[in-house]
């Protein structure tokens, strides 16, 4: 076949949005049954605002556990996700029949650090879009090694090159563990996937930025995120996604809507394209149909309320040139994008805080400071401006302050008024 010449329907279905003032919203959802599937998707393409579809797959399929999928759905057994290869692609095309389309795009949302029966499922289904990445759903998410993730993902981002209607592939790096990570790392990490996607051909791409801890420090990380992939990725057609908070959730219902409103007002001043949403029952449990739809209208009318428009005055912490520093020293480690990578966690250069995957050295920290802001508590080997200052000057974690950081946005909305910054 001929290799698409230009974006697909996700990136046209975002981008007219975009035009139009909206904020795309989408939902994780998948669910394991075809009929509850498709219920759910009806019930999102249904909502007032500008939604997207997902089907997010089940953890059995995304450790390539087809047989225990298969088996679970024989029994009647609840699956957290929809089987994908199970069901088979003629049944996933069945699902979408009717649905997806240039007005209602569907993304497959999995967790895969080896994709490659996922990707060949959901390209034979039809499907719009994906994502994750070769470090992004590696490091998280499995025991698989560095270098046969980034050798699987080359070739799933090849076959997705090489089919005529473009497939979106989403960078899944902005998010990593979800907190505590700086955001000058997340937003290099991002950027680095999306170099690596195009590098393997594909054109058609996001690059991803999940809320932290402090609105103006987001409101600067994702201006510097855009900043960057208009430089290193001007020659595709990107967008930007953000995610709402992916840490510990608050659990009382107010919480929960605060902190997802928080993020489409986040969403709106910093001029993202697209908004990923939580539920009010996040914490707890697995949503429902009735609450995904809740989440995503309120995400829209919270963002609608929201001037789109620059904000005098972007702060300026260093984000940008933290990132900047990242990116262009781990490109020099190695010929092509995926070596570079595999060379910089083997080094230490790129190193997630917490992350206890046998490829990561586990050595660099953050922390959240007196104003709410995720710092570096210590950047190891991480090539950044005034490493070695922040290394002299690290401060000692400990267990509690550690579990203090990792409830912080949770107490915060859930109980503002008691709240206290991690020491």
């Amino acid at each position: 076949m001929a290799p698409p010449t230009g974006p697909g329907r996700f990136t046209r279905f975002v981008r007219r949005a975009s035009s139009e003032g909206k904020l795309v919203v989408q939902p994780r959802m998948g669910f394991g049954t075809v009929e509850h599937m498709r219920a759910g998707l009806d019930a999102v393409r249904d909502v007032d605002a500008a939604t997207v579809g997902t089907i997010t797959v089940d953890s059995y399929t995304r450790v390539n556990d087809h047989a225990s999928a298969l088996l679970a759905l024989e029994k009647g057994a609840d699956l957290n996700g929809f089987p994908l290869v199970a069901h088979g692609a003629a049944v996933t095309r069945e699902v979408l029949a009717g649905i997806a389309d240039d007005d209602f795009p569907v993304q497959v949302r999995h967790g895969s650090a080896l994709p490659r029966e996922l990707f060949e499922g959901l390209v034979a289904a039809g499907a719009d879009a994906t994502e994750g990445g070769p470090v992004s759903y590696c490091l998280p998410y499995s025991r698989v090694p560095l270098a046969q993730a980034v050798d699987a993902w080359a070739e799933c981002c090849e076959m997705l090159a090489g089919i005529s209607e473009p497939v979106h592939l989403e960078s899944f790096g902005g998010c990593m563990l979800g907190q505590l990570c700086p955001p000058s790392l997340l937003i290099s990490l991002s950027i680095l996937e999306g170099l690596f996607f195009r590098e393997h051909g594909l054109r058609d791409i996001s690059v991803s930025y999940a809320q932290q801890t402090n609105q103006q420090q987001d409101i600067e990380a994702i201006h510097a995120l855009r900043a960057l992939a208009k430089e290193w990725l001007g020659d595709t057609d990107w967008h930007a996604v953000l995610y709402t908070y992916m840490g510990v959730y608050p659990r009382s219902r107010k919480g929960a809507y605060g902190l997802l409103e928080a993020s489409a007002r986040l969403a709106a001043r910093s001029g993202t394209e697209r908004l990923i949403v939580k539920t009010a029952v996040e914490a707890s449990r697995i949503p429902s149909i009735t609450e995904n739809v809740d989440a995503l209208e309120r995400a829209a009318r919270a963002a609608e309320r929201e001037a789109v428009a620059e904000p005098a005055g972007i702060p300026d912490s260093g984000i940008y040139e933290e990132a900047q520093a990242i990116i262009t020293h781990t490109l020099t480690l190695g010929s092509d994008v995926g070596k570079a990578l595999v060379r910089a966690f083997a080094l230490g250069h790129l190193d997630i805080p917490f992350c206890l995957h046998q490829d990561n050295a586990n050595r660099c920290r953050a922390r959240i400071d007196d104003r709410g802001r995720l710092t570096w508590a210590d950047p190891a080997g991480v090539p950044i401006p005034r490493a070695r200052d922040l290394a002299r000057n690290r401060q000692r974690l400990t267990a509690r302050g550690l579990l203090d950081m990792l409830s912080y946005n949770e107490r915060r909305y859930d109980h503002p008024s008691r709240t206290s910054h991690p020491r």
